[in-house]
């Protein structure tokens, strides 16, 4: 059995690192811009410069990611602190939305502060980014960040990729009902969109990336400066082609009847 969309129309968000991957994006059709500095770290809160560029030559909508670090997600005074002024900062650049998530040491929502920096960032909208798939309870998590007034949840149903967590996305979906949005993401490919659309999510996230080598032709053998994969020899840049056949696939479904 096919699960009804919710809208004929299922939004593509990508996650950009830089300027170049959000231009790829919008020019192969994405819906919406997650804007985010650290890959390594799986997304941190990117550079003032980043945001005021991509402003200015991106017209579809560009949420912009508020984390201090990589690591977990139970923040220190400090890093709340470096959270609030973090979203004041992107609100005067022009973010459409926030990408945000807190949580309790003992693996809950942090309801009271997730609010409290909701409410800072109004009347811009918030997503929930996948702090969501570290909770302990995703059914009572689902609630927690529904009190909070997110607009939505970006999740992979707790699993290293959306399409291994599935089964939880299409349950997470239907306890929902339509109190928030449901946005699947972690490994979505033009292989498994399909799948995750019926799934009944609102919205699939992903990088649509792909690695390209330095242009650098003198590389010190001895030193390196990069802790992490990339190194800096090689950087990731969204690829059109990705995009543009996850947004066919898309098109497809919409188009199909439901059973």
């Amino acid at each position: 059995m096919l699960y009804p969309l919710k809208s004929k129309n299922m939004l593509i968000e990508i996650c950009a690192y830089s300027l170049t991957s959000c231009l790829t994006a919008q020019q192969a059709g994405a819906g919406r811009i997650e804007l985010c500095g650290g890959l390594p770290e799986g997304g941190t809160t990117p550079s003032a410069g980043l945001i005021q560029l991509a402003r200015k030559q991106l017209h579809i909508p560009m949420y912009v990611m508020i984390r201090p670090r990589g690591g977990d997600f139970l923040y220190s005074d400090h890093e709340l602190d470096v959270m609030k002024a973090d979203i004041q900062m992107a609100k005067s650049l022009g973010a459409d939305g926030l990408v945000l998530g807190l949580l309790n040491a003992d693996g809950t929502i942090d309801e009271e502060q997730t609010r409290h920096l909701i409410e800072l960032a109004s009347p811009l909208p918030v997503t929930f980014h996948r702090a969501f798939d570290m909770t302990r309870d995703p059914l009572e998590a689902l609630e927690a960040v529904i009190r909070t007034g997110a607009e939505r949840i970006l999740t992979s149903g707790q699993q290293s990729t959306a399409e291994q967590g599935i089964d939880l996305l299409r349950q997470l979906t239907q306890q929902a009902a339509g109190r928030i949005e449901i946005m699947a993401g972690a490994g979505v490919n033009a292989r498994n969109a399909a799948r995750l659309i019926e799934a009944g999510v609102d919205a699939l996230h992903l990088s649509g990336g792909q690695k390209k080598d330095s242009l650098m032709h003198y590389r010190q053998p001895s030193v390196s400066m990069a802790s992490a994969i990339p190194g800096e020899y090689e950087h990731i840049e969204a690829n059109s082609e990705k995009i543009q056949a996850i947004i066919q696939i898309t098109e497809l479904q919409n188009n199909s009847p439901v059973a």
